[in-house]
């Protein structure tokens, strides 16, 4: 049974809120009924089949085809099935997702698993600004799930993180893991100024020093750290993070940030 494919018809002038086209949401419906979705494009709202060519069978499993960066939400909530977006995605991809998988082959827009509570989010581009980040108003990021991110990310990757693991193949922003409470971040790139600003908890695995930290981080020394092990061996089937285990479990840790318990880790593999 072919899944249910979502072709854009035309580029887009105004941002179009994806939120609906989630397979809990489509379950039972016949393809005539999603054609009518409204959906809000800007100020107005439309039908799906204003925009999209709709084609397949309703199944846990949705393709949507599209080169444009304006199709927000997509995912938002999401609780089963999976999603694959073959090209761009907008912003707040896959916002409050608890379960299910979504991936990219594109690049994607702000805020990509922003309160994302659990499931599974691959990027094979490169993303925004706040990955893995907060609602806007919230005191809680990234509270579950893993998000796979195999280019850049923006500034803020993880701010306010509480639980879950990012792993980001290329360059991360400024500012990395900002105001993280719990959970794990890698990043195999170059992370940016203050890396760890105002972080509570949690670990920030790299493979080469950041541009710089706050001056409230504490030289550890080095250390072999055995959890690491443990940890590099759960991406054996996550390349290139499986690579990781070929530096073996000696880091040079820096703990804080102290101006806020100075309870969280950098890890810098060798």
């Amino acid at each position: 049974m072919s899944a249910l494919t979502l072709k854009l018809k035309h580029s887009l002038s105004q941002r179009l809120d994806m939120s609906p086209f989630t397979p809990a949401h489509l379950a039972g419906k016949k393809v005539g009924e999603i054609a009518s979705i409204p959906l809000w494009l800007g100020n107005r709202r439309v039908d799906a089949a204003e925009l999209f060519a709709i084609d397949g069978k309703v199944t846990d499993q949705i393709v949507i085809q599209s080169e444009s960066d304006r199709l927000d939400g997509i995912g938002a909530g999401m609780t089963s099935g999976k999603i694959m977006i073959e090209g761009k995605a907008g912003a707040y991809l896959g916002c409050g997702m608890r379960d299910g998988t979504i991936q990219v082959s594109g690049n994607v827009g702000v805020a990509a698993g922003c309160a994302m509570q659990g499931g599974h989010l691959e990027i094979a581009g490169n993303a925004g600004d706040f990955l893995g980040g907060a609602i806007t108003g919230e005191r809680q990021g990234m509270r579950g799930g893993i998000i796979i991110l195999k280019g850049d990310a923006g500034d803020r990757a993880g701010d306010l993180m509480r639980r879950g693991t990012i792993l980001i193949g290329g360059n991360c922003g400024d500012y990395c893991v900002s105001r993280m409470v719990a959970g794990t971040m890698v990043v195999l790139g170059q992370c940016g100024e203050q890396a760890g600003m105002a972080m509570r908890r949690g670990t920030l695995i790299l493979t080469r020093p950041p541009v710089s930290m706050p001056a409230t981080f504490n030289d550890n020394g080095r250390h072999h750290l055995n959890f690491l092990t443990l940890l590099i061996q759960s991406f054996k089937d996550q390349p290139p993070f499986s690579n990781l285990a070929e530096r073996g479990n000696q880091v040079h840790r820096w703990l804080g940030d102290l101006s806020c318990g100075g309870q969280g880790e950098i890890l810098i593999c060798y």
